[in-house]
């Protein structure tokens, strides 16, 4: 098979498991906390990186921002053998009493998005599986940390989040939007993928804290560091979903 035109990887480029943060900034904080890691490919939003933790492989993908190339790389890297895809990301709050620094385990995703409407009706279910949200939620229980476990919205259109928009979610009792994780959710049932997200709050809607509106000290200690302990939380549950 040639490379994939978009993550330039071909059969044995890649891990089983791969990471999906959507900043290739991120793909390199993850890589950080692993105990080896090689560089295999990097074109546009997407870097790809193989990893070890703990005596597992893992593959770290970054998707860009957005469902539409979250896309490409869950259909490019379901055709070079990856089986399981895990979003790592960050989220804006929709609850009030969801605290920047929070993390969140999505049961499923709102179809807020166009991409994964490409492929199925709206009514079918955009779900993590079973085995990776169980396993996201039992490592954070063993690394003593607390998530919030629910629905999110799946977004295209960060400036257009009106506050109908956000009010609507609120009452809907959504916990968080971010853009990419119903498109992930959709596609990897589609392809017979195994897929999850956790995410980490940097903003709440509801109570008017955007993205990048808080910074250093003004920034609640448990914000400090949440997308470590988030990256943490899921390389733990790698160890599990490999065994």
């Amino acid at each position: 098979m040639a490379k994939q035109p978009h993550l330039l990887v071909e059969d044995g480029d890649v891990n089983d498991i791969a990471l999906v943060p959507g900043d290739p900034g991120r793909v390199d904080r993850i890589a950080g906390l692993c105990d080896s890691s090689e560089v295999v490919a990097q074109n546009r939003e997407y870097k790809v990186v193989n990893a070890s933790y703990e005596g597992t492989d893992l593959t770290i993908c970054s998707t860009g921002i957005g469902c539409p190339s979250a896309a490409i790389a869950v259909e490019e890297l379901h055709e070079v053998g990856v089986e399981t895809v895990v979003r790592v990301g960050t989220t804006g709050a929709l609850q009030s009493d969801i605290e920047i620094g929070d993390m969140i385990v999505a049961t499923g995703a709102a179809k807020n998005e166009g991409t994964s409407k490409r492929y199925e009706d709206v009514e079918y279910p955009a779900v993590p599986d079973y085995g990776v949200l169980s396993a996201l939620v039992d490592s954070a229980e063993a690394n003593d940390e607390d998530v919030h476990v629910g629905p999110i919205a799946s977004d295209d259109a960060f400036y257009a989040e009106t506050d109908e928009y956000v009010a609507d979610w609120e009452e809907a009792n959504l916990l968080s939007v971010e853009m990419e994780a119903a498109t992930v959710f959709s596609l990897a049932r589609r392809r017979g993928m195994r897929a999850g997200a956790i995410c980490t709050v940097d903003g709440n809607l509801v109570e008017g804290t955007q993205k990048g509106e808080t910074e250093g000290d003004e920034l609640p200690e448990k914000a400090r560091n949440n997308v470590e302990r988030a990256i943490r939380i899921t390389l733990d549950a790698v160890v599990d979903l490999a065994a």
